[in-house]
């Protein structure tokens, strides 16, 4: 449990109720219990807001007289519920260490702190920094860099040579680097274009669940720092996306097309 008193301090909020009351979880506004603290931030919920049974509720000014019980006035109350909820919900640590049942190329360099699941592959000559977590059935192939505290959920693969910078998480099912859609019509029949570039990803990107992020016919595919890209997306080959922008699912990229910093791509979109 954390006291309002310590979230306010800790997270810039104007705290309007008892400082000493103590919440353990975060909850809806409609299903939020004595212990629980809950948020506002869309006005389409404020018909919850007069009922809601939580400790306290992060929310703006706007919204703060209307509050029944304490309340965490915040600029952005998004945020600061994010950063609450990542308090009081931290993530499971994985056991570091080698599964009995991975396999580990002999040339692979392992930091200290890393976590190899069960099922998992990786290669010889791929590079794990401090702290990585490859999950079960995970694919890490020849020359890829994986930098420090970066996630590898479950059956999520990355290919040769990628590189793939810190506090990344690739989530289950993803691909990173495989060959672009590079054909060429020799008249009667397809032929083959080699793929010859890489995939690189900066600090602190997020790929959804079974994107797939195919890597260069000659040059780089690239992702900025903290580009958050979500489930069942498309990324064609030497894609260039500029940091802290956000991609929403089934968007699809089509080869070369280059995107700017914090821009916003809704769900289904295509370019």
């Amino acid at each position: 449990p954390v006291s309002l008193a310590e979230l306010a301090v800790r997270f810039g909020c104007e705290l309007r109720g008892d400082p000493a009351r103590q919440v353990d979880h975060v909850a809806p506004l409609a299903a939020a219990g004595p212990s629980a603290i809950s948020f506002l931030s869309n006005r389409r919920y404020l018909r919850y807001l007069g009922s809601t049974g939580a400790a306290a509720v992060v929310l703006s000014v706007a919204d703060a007289d209307a509050c029944p019980t304490a309340a965490l006035v915040a600029d952005n109350p998004y945020v600061v519920y994010a950063r609450i909820a990542a308090l009081l919900h931290p993530p499971r640590g994985a056991a570091t260490g080698i599964h009995q049942a991975a396999v580990v190329g002999r040339g692979a360099v392992i930091a200290e702190g890393v976590s190899v699941g069960a099922l998992a592959y990786v290669a010889d000559g791929a590079r794990l920094d401090a702290g990585v977590v490859v999950g079960p059935g995970c694919v890490v192939d020849s020359g890829a860099v994986i930098g420090a505290d970066t996630q590898l959920k479950a059956r999520s693969c990355v290919a040769r040579d990628v590189v793939i910078g810190q506090r990344c998480v690739v989530h289950e099912g993803a691909i990173v680097g495989a060959d672009g859609f590079g054909i060429a019509f020799a008249g009667d029949h397809w032929e083959k274009v080699p793929q010859l570039g890489n995939v690189v990803l900066g600090d602190d990107c997020e790929i959804g669940a079974n994107t797939c992020i195919d890597r260069g016919a000659v040059g780089d595919t690239v992702l900025e720092e903290d580009v958050r890209v979500d489930n069942l997306c498309q990324i064609g080959h030497n894609v260039q996306i500029g940091a802290h922008t956000a991609i929403a699912g089934r968007s699809a990229i089509a080869g070369s097309a280059k995107i700017g910093r914090y821009c916003l791509l809704a769900g289904g979109a295509g370019m």
